[in-house]
């Protein structure tokens, strides 16, 4: 037996404490402090000197503190300064304060000015943002006041059109203003279009609205939108009579001669320069889908698409057939090859197609040519057409006050036009759609070329008017779809035709 004196067996008893403590910790998992909630409070602001809202003041220098530190975001575009000056002004943080610097030289008499930060300011490690925080003071003994509302609307669809800012010019200004300098005013364009001015002089303005691509404020045309009022505007003490603002592209001039297509009656395109044709050879692809000849695929209502991969200087309509079978009889199809007016590469073989019928299509060497004289190799394509019922049907009634040439009727798919033209009866039936999304409006045809006209800024034209039908159209295959185009009055909802409303009526199938 072992015997300890006391002595021995503390120090033996701490040895052991000592190994025990060191295994528990060593088996403990070792865990991160918890940092608690995150913070989703924006920054507050504690002081603001000059205070807010001065009157007969010249505010040169701005300082703000807040509670916590802070940071800048993109203060050159998000500081807003009404109404426009001249001049960047400064603005910089340091820890928890901001200061704005404005050069007295920039600054009117009698004028309130108001500076709005946007998103610029928020805190810096959580980026919470100080949203809608605004300063203002005056340099007269008076506050302007006044309103200017109103709604921006996509020219070409008669829809409201978000995004953009509208601006506001001297009234002594000309039109050609805005594509020269900066204006005085500037309110975003917000959601469903609508836009607010506040805080504004009691005098009359030139107005504009833009879809400025690259934020310099001013007009550049190209792919930007711009729409403007025929008279001045002066603000008022209310939101009534809101402005509506129809904005548009302006046309662009086609550079292209008019003699670089020759008739396609002739069967030959006028004389180019070749384009490298021993490079890759003169290739060329068909639109149609041969890979399970049962299958419904091709679409009837348009023509068959040979798009090569240069210009085509020629066809030779002879090296070409067109076959269908019926009754366990092969018929040749008569048809028509056509240069497209636009694309130099693209032939459209047109012909009366028949629905659910396998077609095949020989093409012979040299059955076109490019302007090196290259041949077209031979090729051969079987498919088959869809069938009625692979097409959804819209019936549009229209009210009888628009039933005039006046008045243009356009529907729209996802990709293309499908139906424009004048309104000639209150129904209008389009039997062969593709299934999917549509869109339809009325065009204003005040010039009655059938088609809608965009407007011209410096000419003062506006675009021509556009009704819209406000709600997209969900058709799908083999369905009947009546749709009013206004909602019935109350006693045509006694009628016969059981209307929804400008919504489809309950849709039929023709065949099972």
């Amino acid at each position: 037996m072992l015997f300890l004196t006391p002595m021995k067996s503390i120090s033996f008893r701490f040895f052991l404490i000592l190994i025990l403590s060191g295994f528990v910790a060593g088996c403990a998992n070792v865990v991160p402090p918890s940092g608690g909630k995150k913070d989703i409070t924006p920054p507050s602001l504690v002081t603001v000197s000059p205070a807010d809202s001065q009157l007969n003041t010249r505010v040169t220098r701005i300082e703000m503190r807040f509670n916590e530190f802070i940071t800048l975001n993109s203060p050159s575009t998000e500081l807003q300064v009404s109404p426009l000056l001249k001049l960047p002004i400064s603005v910089t943080n340091i820890g928890r304060r901001v200061i704005v610097e404005i050069p007295d030289s920039l600054l009117n008499d009698n004028t309130t000015y108001r500076l709005a930060f946007g998103k610029a300011i928020s805190d810096l490690h959580e980026g919470n943002v100080l949203a809608n925080y605004s300063y203002t003071f005056s340099t007269a003994d008076y506050f302007d006041s006044l309103n200017l509302n109103g709604i921006v609307l996509n020219a070409a669809t008669g829809l409201p059109d978000s995004g953009g800012v509208v601006m506001l010019y001297e009234a002594g200004n000309s039109d050609s203003a805005v594509v020269r300098e900066k204006p005085i005013y500037i309110t975003p364009v917000q959601g469903g279009g609508f836009f607010s001015f506040k805080g504004l002089p009691n005098r009359s303005f030139r107005i504009y609205a833009l879809r400025d691509g690259n934020g310099n404020l001013v007009y550049d045309g190209g792919d930007e939108t711009i729409a403007f009022l025929d008279s001045l505007v002066t603000p008022v003490d209310s939101s009534l009579s809101p402005i509506v603002l129809k904005r548009f592209k302006e046309n662009i001039i086609d550079t292209v001669g008019a003699d670089s297509v020759v008739a396609a009656t002739t069967g030959k395109r006028g004389a180019r320069v070749a384009r490298n044709a021993e490079r890759d050879g003169f290739l060329y692809s068909v639109a149609v889908d041969t890979s399970d000849v049962r299958k419904r695929t091709f679409d009837i209502t348009r023509p068959l698409f040979i798009t090569f991969n240069r210009a085509v200087d020629s066809i030779a309509r002879e090296r070409v057939t067109l076959t269908y079978d019926s009754s366990e009889i092969v018929v040749e199809s008569d048809f028509s090859l056509d240069f497209d007016t636009v694309r130099e590469e693209l032939v459209l073989l047109n012909t009366s197609w028949k629905e659910n019928t396998v077609y095949t299509l020989r093409l012979l060497k040299g059955f076109a040519k490019d302007s090196a004289m290259t041949d077209a190799m031979p090729s051969r394509y079987t498919f088959k057409t869809k069938n009625d019922d692979d097409y959804a049907k819209l019936h549009i009634h229209l009210p009888s006050k628009y039933r005039s040439t006046k008045y243009v009727l356009m529907v729209n798919n996802e990709t293309d036009t499908v139906y424009q033209k004048p309104v000639k009866d209150t129904m209008v039936h389009l039997l062969r759609l593709q299934p999917g999304s549509y869109k339809m409006r009325i065009i204003v045809d005040a010039n009655g070329n059938g088609f809608w006209d965009t407007g011209d800024l410096l000419q003062k034209i506006q675009p021509e008017e556009i009704i819209p039908y406000k709600e997209a159209l969900q058709l799908r295959a083999g369905w009947d779809n009546t749709i009013d185009f206004e909602p019935p009055q109350p006693a045509q909802r006694q009628g016969a035709r059981n209307a929804n409303s400008g919504k489809s009526s309950p849709p039929t199938r023709d065949k099972p």
